[in-house]
């Protein structure tokens, strides 16, 4: 089995099945499952609360990694942890207290992410790596699934796994957005080792489960 961890965002799934879904995910070697939450202001679309992490917590035994696209973040974090919520990733752009949210996630029992857009320095994250668990970059412009792959990407992946390196953190350095069979192995020879994929999976001609296997085959 490849060392990377798949995380499928529900964002592709079909929500009409979105149980039967989930389990053909897990059945296939998913690893965690992928929650976004927009707001239709951070980002130009509106998605899913609680209450889906609630559903999706009934049906799979997988850890749910939710990425909080929203603004004042810090206002919903004990109702996303509440709703089982494993990790709780947020962004830059819309934390102005970021230690302090980081921390405030890890003491309601919650893996702390952080993350930013493609046009956010990654400078941006220095000051918080040390106690980061997940680091998420950003490939697309964040608010739809289906989104146009950053190439510049590559390196900032390279780059944020040099500064995490540095410090020996054991973050997980995860990518989302265009990731498939032709951007995950250089993605993962940059340094990630964490990949959300959406369309990738539950679009894929042959099905959810070839989906997966494809991506997990990569070495």
């Amino acid at each position: 089995m490849s060392n990377h961890i798949l995380a499928p965002s529900i964002l592709s799934a079909d929500f009409t099945r979105l149980g039967v879904e989930l389990s053909a995910c897990e059945s296939a070697g998913a690893d965690w499952f992928h929650i976004d939450v927009m707001d239709g202001h951070f980002v130009p679309n509106i998605t899913m609360g609680p209450f889906i992490v609630e559903a999706c917590k009934r049906v799979t035994k997988l850890p749910l990694d939710v990425h909080l696209m929203i603004e004042k973040p810090e206002q919903h974090l004990e109702a996303f942890a509440k709703a089982g919520a494993d990790h709780l990733t947020v962004h830059v752009e819309t934390c102005p207290h970021l230690h302090r949210t980081l921390e405030f996630i890890k003491s309601l029992g919650c893996k702390a992410g952080v993350t930013l857009n493609p046009g956010t320095p990654i400078g941006a994250l220095e000051s918080v790596l040390h106690i980061a668990d997940l680091v998420l970059v950003m490939s697309v412009d964040p608010g739809f699934s289906g989104g146009k792959f950053v190439p510049e990407s590559f390196a900032r992946v390279a780059e944020l796994r040099k500064r995490l390196d540095a410090i020996n953190s054991s973050a997980w350095l995860e990518v989302d957005g265009g990731v498939n069979a032709e951007t995950l192995p250089k993605l993962k020879a940059a340094g990630a080792n964490a990949f959300v994929a959406a369309t990738a999976i539950f679009k894929h001609p042959q099905g959810i489960a070839t989906g997966i296997k494809t991506l997990r085959s990569i070495d």
